[in-house]
């Protein structure tokens, strides 16, 4: 793929850095690599760097004072063929009860797609889903790879309040709501994973170029993990990808 980028400034302490504006993970993996290559070779302080579908954004310590040539560093930076420590990533298992006790807009995605509600719960679940990014609340993260007959356009009114953990279909994507919120995704089912917590080392255990599967639980299952992670029992099954 040509890749694409532009450089522009964003205020006068922060660079967006912009692809190709579509779902991609070839673009995502060209996204990390320079994020890497920033880290390990920027001579400018920043804060950030916060990585999207197709962008990456440097948040600044101080305001630059020639964006013509910080865009020229950040432009050999990314051209010039350097050695890249890679980061580790992860395939998450998520277990998901897909229950219509919790599969609350299961019935009406059944409707609007002609798939039954288990068709819904298979097509969702085989699925391995790319973390893209983490956005709108903290922890939540951005899936692509959901498959194309089970989108479902957002609703026209979003609930006021949407439970944590709720598993839901927004457009393109799915995803987790990691706290109580507002919320106008379509909910099919709930996981008892934390994918928040501001008491743990890594408060959102994901990260982007990370892999996501679910795992369609009972709601049995669901409450005795439930118990096992107020108890501290209950370790979170992942797996090393591979290159």
């Amino acid at each position: 793929m040509d890749k694409k980028i532009t450089f522009k400034p964003f205020g006068k302490k922060a660079i967006l850095i912009e692809w190709d504006a579509i779902i991609d993970e070839e673009i995502l993996n060209d996204i990390l690599n320079f994020k890497q290559k920033i880290e390990d070779n920027l001579d400018v302080l920043f804060t950030d760097l916060i990585v999207g579908y197709n962008s990456l954004t440097i948040r600044l310590i101080d305001e630059w004072s020639n964006f013509l040539i910080l865009e020229s560093k950040l432009k050999n930076i990314y051209k010039t063929k350097l050695q890249v420590k890679k980061e580790l990533n992860y395939l998450w298992k998520i277990p998901v009860c897909y229950d219509s006790a919790f599969g609350i807009d299961l019935e009406e995605i059944s409707l609007k797609t002609n798939f039954t509600k288990q068709e819904i719960v298979k097509l969702h679940s085989e699925k391995i889903y790319t973390v893209f990014f983490i956005g709108f609340l903290p922890g939540f993260l951005y899936l692509g790879g959901l498959n194309p007959q089970i989108f479902v356009d957002r609703k026209s009114n979003p609930r006021l309040k949407v439970e944590k953990g709720a598993v839901a279909i927004g457009g393109q994507q799915t995803g987790v709501y990691p706290t109580e919120s507002s919320g106008g995704w379509n909910i099919i089912g709930k996981t008892p994973i934390d994918f928040f917590n501001i008491e743990n080392q890594n408060p959102c255990f994901a990260k982007a170029g990370d892999k996501i599967k679910f795992l369609s639980i009972s709601k049995n299952e669901f409450y005795l993990i439930e118990k096992e992670i107020v108890n501290g029992d209950y370790q979170l099954s992942k797996s090393i990808l591979d290159d």
